[in-house]
């Protein structure tokens, strides 16, 4: 086997990564030859080799080719969505069954800590990733949806502790509800918004919430940041809870979901 008749260098380079995914994720990073990629690619290991280097490389430019980048994904589809509202579509996707491919980083991680030659480049992949996700908290905090008193930096490191730790617990070693993980997400959330104004605490005990049912379409983000202050009827539209009264401790939630809602059909009165 040699170069494929037919197929250019760069369909060589993506089918190579392809097997590189499934392959390591298959058998692990210690488990895989290069051999075995190669076959699996159908090319010979002298065509692998015009391409990469050693099999750390191609480890660390799988992960980066075929790894899960759900956020970033998400981010280049809708630019103007709210940041704190993609962080929360992530968030709820963490707890979830993934396919094989999706634990490519898990043996990246675990060859990085015995293998120097895995390290140096996943020292830089991950220092990519960490760069973007402060990047992306800095919009965050520009737009008023984070406190910009928190530090970008250790926002990110918290993502990736979160994003690349979920794949070490998968749902059959331990599950959690969906919606009790969702509330416990909004919650923390919540901290991460920023203060109230003076003002507006002194006179906390009159905020309230509504929702103008005419403008409200039923995209249920109210309830995914503050179960506690909304619902949603049989339709799947939002609804508040008892009178609306925002209980103590409940402000920062009600303001997050007035400003994450697509039309504006939650009012928070009450406010300085």
């Amino acid at each position: 086997m040699g170069r494929i008749a037919g197929v250019t260098r760069a369909e060589t380079r993506e089918r190579l990564l392809s097997a590189a995914a499934d392959e390591f994720a298959r058998r692990g990073y210690d488990g895989t030859r290069v051999a075995d990629i190669a076959r699996a690619a159908g090319v010979s290991n002298g065509a692998l080799y015009a391409h990469f280097d050693s099999k750390a490389e191609l480890l660390v430019a799988a992960l980066r080719a075929h790894g899960r980048r759900l956020l970033a994904d998400l981010f280049d589809a809708d630019p103007d969505r709210p940041v704190v509202e993609l962080l929360l579509a992530i968030g709820r996707w963490l707890p979830k069954r993934r396919d094989a491919r999706a634990h490519l980083v898990v043996e990246a991680l675990v060859a990085a800590r015995r293998d120097e030659e895995v390290a140096r480049p996943m020292r830089d992949y991950v220092g990519e990733r960490a760069d973007w996700l402060a990047g992306l908290m800095r919009i965050a905090q520009a737009g008023e949806e984070m406190d910009p008193a928190l530090s970008p930096n250790a926002l990110a490191h918290l993502c990736l502790l979160l994003g690349m730790g979920s794949a070490l617990i998968p749902p059959d070693m331990h599950a959690v509800g969906d919606e009790e993980w969702a509330a416990l997400l909004a919650r923390i959330v919540a901290a991460l918004a920023p203060p109230a104004p003076a003002a507006a605490l002194h006179g906390r005990n009159t905020m309230k919430v509504q929702i103008d049912p005419k403008r409200c379409q039923g995209h249920g983000r109210c309830y995914d940041l503050a179960p506690g202050l909304f619902g949603e009827d049989d339709e799947g539209y939002g609804t508040v809870l008892g009178d609306g009264t925002v209980p103590e401790g409940g402000e920062q939630e009600a303001r997050l979901a007035g400003a994450n809602c697509p039309e504006r059909a939650i009012d928070v009165l009450g406010e300085a």
